[in-house]
């Protein structure tokens, strides 16, 4: 797979871990080094796993970044007795982020953006949110609603159908290209092969159609409005100007939601800032964190 961020990514130390997070094992990766100033945690999105967050993170130079796949997808199993929604999620962050990287900056991406804002709202402590991509408004009111609402037919089928074929059809290659068509926006040949070839590779490793459906109805029927108004936390919003999920209009009314939030917007990319425009992201992340003079930032 032609991975354009390698050679950064190579540079970054990076080790393998697992913790027991709510009686399952957690999954997670450590990057960069163990001393640094810093540590991020970094939540990512629906049906994604941490993978799709390391073009971001081979940009974040000095920082530390905890990726950990989410119960259910990736290399982490499914929560025992639990259904995966976002009472789930949000409990499993905050028991993470308690286990391992106490006091850490949160930051989440696309259904990680409401994973953490729920979390933060109802009562995890960071020092700073840090949402890429956030939803800011419900996905069946946005740009392309229609096709959202045929997502919903497509997941509630997988669900319906006998488990063989219910299976097959969530994890088909032609409806996952389709999905990867609907949100690429860059028209560089190279780096749409790269964003084809990385949802090809990890955008079926969920345990089970049941945790999909969970997971999906839980994206679909929240959003981030919800929890802005209990986070007093300093957050950024990085928003795409060409997201078919949250139009741009709605990121920035959603900024004017929380007690103290910066909205950074990102030209000619829409909801995949993390594979498109990482350098960016990175870069807006970086001077968000980072320590200033007083009366400077």
């Amino acid at each position: 797979m032609p991975n354009p961020y390698a050679a950064l990514l190579d540079r970054v130390p990076a080790r393998r871990h697992e913790v027991d997070v709510l009686g399952a094992t957690t999954a997670y990766w450590e990057y960069g080094e163990a001393d640094a100033a810093t540590t991020i945690v970094a939540v990512h999105g629906f049906r994604g796993e941490h993978h799709g967050l390391e073009p971001v993170v081979a940009h974040l130079e000095g920082f530390r970044v905890i990726s950990p796949d989410l119960p259910g997808f990736g290399e982490t199993p499914p929560i025992p007795d639990r259904r995966h929604d976002l009472a789930l999620y949000v409990d499993w962050l905050s028991s993470f982020v308690d286990r391992v990287a106490p006091g850490s900056v949160v930051l989440g991406h696309s259904f990680g953006s409401i994973v953490s804002a729920a979390a933060v709202a109802d009562g995890l402590q960071t020092p700073s949110l840090v949402l890429v991509n956030p939803i800011g408004a419900p996905a069946l009111e946005g740009p392309r609603g229609i096709l959202t609402r045929l997502a919903v037919f497509y997941y509630w089928a997988g669900a319906r159908l006998p488990a063989r074929l219910g299976d097959a059809l969530l994890r088909n290659r032609l409806v996952v290209r389709g999905m990867s068509l609907a949100m690429v926006k860059t028209r560089d040949k190279g780096l749409r092969r790269f964003v084809h070839e990385q949802h090809d590779a990890y955008f079926s490793r969920f345990a089970d159609r049941d945790v999909l459906h969970d997971a999906f109805l839980t994206s679909v029927s929240n959003d981030v409005r919800a929890f802005a108004p209990r986070i007093g936390t300093r957050t950024l919003l990085v928003a795409a100007q060409k997201d078919d999920i949250t139009p741009i209009e709605a990121e920035r009314t959603l900024a004017t939601l929380f007690a103290d939030a910066q909205l950074v917007e990102i030209e000619d990319v829409g909801h995949l800032i993390h594979y498109e425009t990482p350098a960016v992201a990175a870069g807006a992340i970086t001077r968000f964190l980072s320590p200033s003079d007083a009366g400077t930032r």
